[in-house]
């Protein structure tokens, strides 16, 4: 399989086992014209949905700081404009060989999934002059976990419950 293959559905694995830990189910898009890869719904409530744009990257992570990673202006254009459903970009750093990406332990009583992925809205900012890639930064403190999941979902639907 070719190994951007094995990148996408590595973060597809990724965030789907972040969604089963928070109680959310994962919606697939057949078509992916809107820079959305997965949908995030909470049943329940006012069942409230998250959009999320996927990328992988073996690229190395800093040691402090903001993480900048470069996406296509399109996806930098989807993903800043305001839409019913908050979006977020999702970045999964993995090493760079896939065999350390997930390790079973002996006895089998765990699996590591090696490095994690940082998330960021891109909702509201501006235009920019450049006409092929934007670099983006993920702040370090935004982890992707189930929690993080959980509060946004929580945020959202407190945006549509009655007053």
């Amino acid at each position: 399989m070719d190994l951007n293959i094995q990148k996408e559905q590595f973060s597809i694995a990724y965030v789907r086992a972040v969604a089963a830990v928070a109680g959310v189910k994962v919606l697939r898009n057949d078509v992916d014209d809107d820079s959305i890869d997965i949908g995030l719904e909470r049943a329940g409530g006012c069942a409230p949905k998250l959009d999320l744009q996927l990328k992988c990257t073996a690229e190395p992570l800093p040691s402090n700081g903001d993480i900048s990673f470069p996406i296509k202006l399109k996806n930098y254009d989807d993903l800043r404009r305001p839409t019913v459903a908050p979006r977020w970009l999702v970045t999964l750093f993995v090493p760079t060989d896939c065999a350390d990406w997930l390790t079973v332990a002996t006895p089998p009583t765990e699996v590591l999934l090696r490095r994690c992925a940082w998330w960021t809205s891109l909702n509201g900012l501006p235009d920019v002059d450049n006409t092929a890639s934007v670099t983006v930064h993920l702040p370090r403190g935004n982890v992707f976990t189930p929690e993080a999941l959980k509060a946004k979902l929580d945020d959202i639907e407190t945006l549509f419950r009655p007053v």
